[in-house]
């Protein structure tokens, strides 16, 4: 694809190839490296920390440095060591069980540090754990985030993933500046093997199959003493609305501030066109959503077909079959083009690819989806 022909086409996504793949012999990634954060340090070098799992899906957040090629593109990583392993109660299960999954690091500015939100499994399942750095190589933990209840909603007794924080503080639906977070909450029933068990058409939970904004006052300084207190105020920004995403929606890359609005790569979950003994083999995709500057909560696109499908070899065989699932975004300010957005993701939880982005100088016409409310 011509990076000019975007500007008055719907946003794709180039694959630029496999950045990290699971190194041999490394005990610690026997069983795959994925699902990146990706952040710039104060040197000015991009970092990935992948999820990397070793025997028995015991994962670890490592650290990498990107290398690149002389056209400016992604060519492989530099493995540096491990940013969080395992320690805390909230991160571990029964024997030797355990997990620190799926990072997504900000740099927070009121904050000036680096927020990293990631995937805590223990033995109550998946919650959202925060941790907070100067460096991106130093990790002080800042616990499980907590939240409160919602129209009699337990968010924080529900299982959670995907999480990503603003840079900069956003309004509340009050209009009070907040550290905000973008989340979904898998409530009981919602999960995309549940789902796909509904043939045709069926309603959607509004309440409850949706990434969803929760704010709490910002933190009022940057030391790692610092943690947010309970993400009180709930708003639900996207639920499933087009083929691509019946099953499921959920959060990706954090979002990054454009000419347009707040850009998020999201991933969507469907049903893979054919079925086998009635196992219904999933299919993550990954679209484009950008929200208004002024006011997140408003969706001024959303994509209505996927920017990106599972057809590579990596992408379609893996760890978890059939599955690109966006995590990490780089801004290429580096080369002079803040219009393009290098995209890391998973590739069927076995590897990591990058994808480019570029931005359009319009935004395409058609692609907001429905609007909530409607079957899919």
């Amino acid at each position: 694809m011509n990076a000019d022909n975007t500007k008055s086409k719907s946003f794709q996504l180039q694959r630029l190839g496999l950045v990290m793949e699971p190194e041999h012999g490394n005990p610690q990634e026997i069983e795959g490296v994925l699902n990146p954060a990706a952040a710039r340090g104060p040197d000015g070098e991009l970092y990935l920390f992948p999820r990397l799992v070793a025997k028995g899906n015991y994962s670890r957040i490592g650290i990498a440095r990107v290398r690149f090629n002389e056209a400016g593109d992604p060519a492989g990583v530099e493995r540096l060591g491990i940013a969080l392993e395992p320690e805390a109660d909230y991160e571990r299960r029964p024997g030797c069980g355990g997990g620190c999954e799926d990072a997504r690091i900000t740099f927070v500015e009121p904050l000036q540090h680096y927020l990293m939100t990631y995937t805590a499994f223990s033995a109550d399942g998946p919650r959202i754990a925060l941790a907070i750095s100067s460096d991106l190589f130093h990790w002080q933990r800042l616990g499980l985030a907590t939240f409160g209840r919602y129209h009699g909603i337990e968010i924080g007794s529900v299982d959670d993933k995907d999480a990503s924080l603003f840079p900069v503080a956003i309004p509340n639906p009050s209009g009070q500046p907040d550290l905000a977070m973008l989340h979904r909450p898998l409530f009981p029933g919602t999960r995309p093997e549940e789902t796909a068990c509904c043939a045709g058409s069926r309603e959607v939970d509004l309440d409850r199959e949706s990434i969803w904004i929760s704010y709490c006052p910002m933190p009022l300084g940057g030391h790692e003493s610092d943690s947010p207190g309970a993400f009180a105020c709930h708003h639900r920004l996207a639920t499933p609305v087009s083929p691509w995403e019946r099953l499921k929606v959920g959060g990706g890359t954090p979002p990054i501030l454009t000419r347009h609005g707040w850009l998020i790569v999201y991933h969507g979950v469907s049903e893979m066109a054919q079925a086998s003994e009635g196992v219904h083999p999933l299919c993550y995709s990954a679209g484009v959503m950008v929200l208004s500057k002024e006011h997140p909560q408003t969706i001024r696109y959303r994509s209505a077909e996927p920017a990106l499908t599972p057809s590579l070899p990596q992408e379609r065989a893996g760890a978890v079959a059939n599955v690109v699932f966006p995590t990490g975004i780089d801004r290429r300010d580096d080369l002079g083009s803040p219009d393009r957005f290098d995209i890391y993701y998973g590739m069927a939880d076995n590897r990591i690819g990058v994808a480019r982005l570029d931005m359009p100088d319009l935004l395409p016409p058609g692609g907001a989806a429905d609007p909530p409310g409607a079957k899919v």
